[in-house]
């Protein structure tokens, strides 16, 4: 099988920030995801469950409701090794074009006064929030993304490099 995109990141040296995970043609238009990476993978401890569902609910709510961009936005949600999050839009845009979008999102956590949706009716795992640590992980973030605004690093990805033999076949140590 061939190794998806996205495990083809050297995970070892990925810092946080704002990433085009992919970007494929969809019934005719492009859409991109976006890895919005707020915790150094294997280096960092997670993001707690219970505050990365809060942040789900808080920042899709914002995404879908900002009036310049609601209509582009397909998917925001958490990645499964809790490290960050992704951001499906339409179109095709580099990950600075972006930066005001997510910087607006994690500064807005910090003004919630509830969790959207969190009912018995809306949410799968109601009672699974922590809005207040969720209030913490965003201010860390968007306290980073400020202070490291002209850093190229948290706009694109560290490759991981990948041996390949004269016949063409791809190495992968273990």
């Amino acid at each position: 099988m061939e190794l998806i995109q996205s495990f083809s990141v050297d995970h070892t040296q990925i810092v946080p920030g704002i990433f085009i995970s992919r970007t494929d043609t969809v019934g005719g238009g492009t859409v991109t995801t976006y890895d919005v990476r707020l915790k150094k993978p294997n280096r960092e401890p997670v993001i707690d469950v219970a505050a990365m569902h809060s942040l789900e609910h808080i920042i899709a709510t914002y995404l879908r409701n900002d009036p310049d961009w609601k209509d582009e936005v397909i998917y925001w949600g958490p990645m499964g090794c809790l490290t960050g999050f992704y951001l499906i839009l339409k179109g095709s845009r580099p990950p600075r074009d972006i930066f005001g979008l997510l910087l607006s999102a994690f500064q807005s956590v910090a003004a919630a006064k509830e969790v959207p949706g969190a009912t018995p009716v809306n949410c799968g795992h109601y009672l699974m929030h922590n809005p207040a640590m969720a209030k913490w992980y965003a201010a860390e973030f968007a306290d980073y993304l400020t202070a490291n605004a002209d850093n190229p690093a948290i706009f694109e990805y560290p490759k991981a490099q990948r041996l390949v033999t004269d016949d063409g076949r791809h190495f992968f140590d273990s």
